[in-house]
């Protein structure tokens, strides 16, 4: 008898042990649930525990305003001529609203006074069909830029949010070099060797660059433009998430240029005769004649008659080539598909 009273009370002490464990264990695991279902990550200003990379390409449309736009305002473009772009970036996001991008990108743009300009508006196309100027630019871009997201992100990259406005804004270096089709005839009617070549324009000195110009000439102290430049680019774009590891995002954004001669095209006409015997050259600076009729002729500095359509083709303060007080400018439309590559967070430690 004392023996089964010796059992019954081991029995009962395991018991309590084990159950005494066993709400010890469902305490702990009800407390990690919790933290589990409640972890937000650490809270800091940079959002530490939100950082990834992400992998992304893009298809642009690129757009351009200059002086061989169809009008003279500021957003006066030729949509027909708007020419296709692709680009590849690499992102760092290192924080809930916070990303720095770096791309490259590849395009080309197109403008053209004969296909764009109106011919019978008096006040801005008459002009510009008559100066017939045109060109293409092929450009290559490397840009930094940060953007900001409206939504936070408070989650970790798998969670991030369905969709975001943003913004964004840094600074870009390009490649570019200016070119246009070279006419069938020089200004003497001539055959050109060059005759439908695409010719790079920088290297003609189309406003004199190359030349010897008088210091009572329009264009005097003109300098080569550089093919090269810096740029600012600036948008604004929407977010999609599309699953757990890749976003589709849509921006709209300018770059602003601090050259005048995406187009090659930018102050006054010269003097014909600063040419000297480049046919090409002349042919290429000048181009009124292949649509308009000649009815004023003059003598070069060169010595050698000029017939030109007047106000074009010739040296004189009101021949206007184009405007150098405003720059010009091209419009990125960009569709990219984004991949997370990783992310670097700290794990959460759920005790």
């Amino acid at each position: 008898m004392r023996r089964f009273f010796q059992v019954v009370v081991a029995v009962l002490f395991v018991s309590l042990v084990f159950d005494a464990e066993a709400q010890v264990n469902r305490r702990t695991i009800k407390k990690n649930n919790h933290k589990m279902a409640t972890y937000r990550g650490r809270k800091s200003w940079f959002g530490k525990e939100k950082r990834y990379d992400m992998l992304g390409i893009g298809i642009s449309a690129l757009n351009y305003y200059g002086d061989l736009s169809p009008k003279p305002g500021i957003f006066s473009t030729d949509i027909t001529f708007t020419k296709p772009a692709i680009a590849l970036s690499y992102s760092h996001r290192f924080g809930p609203r916070y990303a720095i991008s770096a791309s490259f990108m590849y395009g080309a743009l197109k403008g053209s006074d004969k296909e764009s300009a109106d011919p019978g508006d008096a006040e801005n196309g008459t002009y510009r069909y008559t100066r017939n100027l045109s060109f293409r630019n092929r450009i290559k871009e490397l840009s930094v830029v940060a953007s900001i997201d409206l939504f936070d992100n408070s989650m970790t990259y798998i969670s991030r949010v369905d969709w975001t406005p943003y913004v964004f804004a840094g600074a870009s270096v390009f490649m570019h070099n200016p070119q246009a089709q070279a006419p069938a005839t020089d200004l003497n009617g001539n055959p050109l060797p060059e005759a439908g070549q695409w010719i790079d324009l920088r290297d003609l000195g189309t406003e004199g660059q190359h030349s010897q110009l008088l210091e009572t000439d329009v264009n005097y102290g003109i300098k080569p433009y550089k093919n090269i430049q810096l740029a600012i680019p600036m948008g604004i774009g929407a977010r999609f998430k599309l699953n757990e590891v890749m976003d589709l995002s849509v921006e709209w954004g300018f770059r602003y240029l601090f050259t005048d001669y995406i187009d090659d095209v930018s102050r006054h006409y010269v003097d014909l005769g600063v040419f000297g015997g480049n046919e090409l050259a002349k042919a290429m600076s000048y181009r009124s004649n292949e649509v308009a009729t000649p009815t004023y002729t003059y003598v070069g500095r060169d010595g050698k008659s000029y017939s030109v359509v007047p106000g074009y083709g010739s040296e004189f303060k009101d021949n206007n080539r184009g405007s150098k007080n405003d720059r010009d400018i091209f419009m990125v439309t960009t569709f990219k598909l984004t991949y997370v590559l990783g992310k670097s967070m700290h794990r959460a430690k759920f005790r």
